[in-house]
């Protein structure tokens, strides 16, 4: 019987993957610990090392308060970043928070110039956040201008903004390294993120805007969820879409502003699109896809900042983009909604169904050509039937026919006579009459109300037969005014024995 993946919970495999990985390396660690050799603690030195179990225990009960302060950051802006970016997500602008991060380079060095020579402390988080979030507001304007006032399509005014705006920032930040002071700033750590320089100040203003954030995505969800789908419909029943669009992105802009300590410009657009295009493997409705892409945002930006903890030579940013990638890999294998896995069981299932209905439908037929059709349907019991002979109405081979054979005997719709016969069930009697009823009605329908010719009608029908539920079959037959259910439809071709 198979599995139902439905029933995997993201939470419960997280953990198990946490637990196996740090069995793993307390093994490795016990295995290797006496082949080790010492390693100078300079500074400078950037040798890698196994962390020592001791700096396992540190990590892991969280000992140390810089690690308790990074973990909690990190944590906050990954729920935050995973929140809002299922929306833009779905809105179809994942790459808008690129475009964002980028164009906030310019802001950060220009504010650092212009405190600088005003006498005001340069390197304040606070005077360096305000003159990012506002370059980020003047790209926003720069891409809905352009949208707006020329025939440049979005993806192409995403692109202008974002390299014009990054190469202000590059040149900008050549000469903020020529104030004084500046070749000590550490502005350049805004492009690759530095979490474990992060303050508690600086985590609990990430903790301050990630529940401005959730919250105002779970007050306003019907109205985002409407503007991500069918903003036109929305706009139609009197919603605000463009100031809805704007606070949409301004969040995304306030969860950019202040993840750029954390991971960095270039790779906070990976904390906003990939938790939520893995969450999308996993579920089909948008409100737990919101809910899952913020859990893995945080559980990844979590192990991410752990890993860096443990191995302070590895930086944060790329150890958190690299953990949500491994997530995104195991929700696109796993995914109970979309994952590759399901996708096939279902390709697999669909092929095994669409063969047994044209086992079915073929012995059907070949026994309504030679009229030895039985008179009932119900407890009917049909005449033996070589199945070398249903090679020539379906392009089958040999190997296939068997396997239908097999499956259609293993689920009591035929009866094997002998190695050459077959005879058909009661119940595979009644299913093949089902079947046949549902292509001939679809048959009839393309023939009536969609002017196609009798004789090209059979393989048009083949194609959708095998997914027509009650609902529909009750319309076709209301379409076509046929009363009696169980009374099968005549074919409205002639019937061929041969494919």
């Amino acid at each position: 019987m198979t599995p139902d993946l439905r029933r995997i919970r993201l939470p419960w495999l997280a953990m198990v993957v946490v637990i196996v990985l740090g069995l793993s390396f307390v093994a490795v660690d016990a295995l290797y610990a006496q082949q080790r050799p010492p390693v100078s603690q300079s500074i400078a030195n950037r040798q890698w090392q196994w962390p020592a179990w001791e700096q396992w225990r540190r990590v892991l009960s969280l000992q140390d308060y810089n690690t308790r302060v990074v973990l909690f950051g990190a944590t906050m802006l990954g729920v935050a970043a995973g929140t809002i970016g299922s929306f833009t997500l779905l809105r179809k602008r994942a790459l808008m928070g690129d475009a964002l991060s980028h164009a906030t380079l310019p802001g950060i060095c220009l504010a650092f110039v212009v405190a600088t020579l005003l006498g005001v402390d340069g390197k304040s988080l606070t005077i360096l956040l305000s003159g990012a979030a506002m370059t980020g507001l003047l790209g926003v304007a720069a891409i809905l201008l352009i949208r707006r006032y020329s025939h440049i399509k979005e993806d192409s005014a995403l692109a202008i903004v974002l390299s014009v705006f990054f190469g202000a920032g590059t040149a900008l930040l050549l000469v903020a390294q020529k104030t004084p002071g500046g070749h000590a700033a550490g502005l350049e750590t805004f492009i690759y993120g530095k979490t474990a320089s992060m303050l508690a100040s600086d985590a609990y203003l990430i903790a301050v805007v990630n529940l401005l954030v959730v919250g105002l995505c779970v007050v306003l969800f019907k109205p985002f969820k409407v503007l991500c789908f069918d903003a036109p419909f929305g706009a139609s029943r009197g919603l605000p879409a463009l100031l809805l669009d704007s606070l949409m992105m301004a969040l995304v802009l306030l969860v950019t502003v202040v993840g750029l300590q954390a991971v960095g410009l270039v790779l906070m657009i990976a904390l906003l699109v990939i938790p939520a295009a893995a969450a999308r493997f996993w579920t089909e409705n948008m409100g737990r896809m919101t809910a899952v892409s913020g859990l893995l945002g945080g559980i990844s930006a979590m192990l991410g900042a752990g890993m860096s903890a443990l191995l302070p030579n590895l930086p944060s940013g790329a150890m958190i983009v690299i953990v949500a990638a491994c997530f995104f890999s195991l929700s696109m294998l796993l995914g109970a909604a979309r994952g590759m896995l399901v996708r096939g069981l279902r390709r697999v299932r669909l092929n095994r169904k669409v063969d047994a209905h044209h086992l079915l439908r073929a012995i059907y037929e070949q026994l309504e050509a030679q009229q030895t059709l039985p008179s009932k349907i119900e407890g009917a019991v049909s005449p033996a039937i070589e199945w070398q002979s249903l090679l020539r109405m379906r392009s089958w081979s040999r190997g296939r026919l068997l396997r239908a054979i097999g499956r259609a005997k293993r689920q009591g719709l035929v009866k094997q006579l002998d190695a050459d016969t077959i005879r058909v069930t009661a119940k595979g009697f009644a299913e093949a009459a089902r079947v046949v009823r549902q292509h001939r009605l679809w048959e009839m329908y393309l023939i009536t109300h969609a002017d196609i010719a009798p004789s090209h009608v059979d393989r048009d029908a083949d194609l959708i037969e095998h997914v027509l539920d009650d609902a529909m079959i009750e319309k076709l037959e209301r379409l076509l005014h046929q009363q009696q259910r169980r009374e099968t439809v005549g074919s409205p071709h002639p019937l061929s024995l041969e494919t």
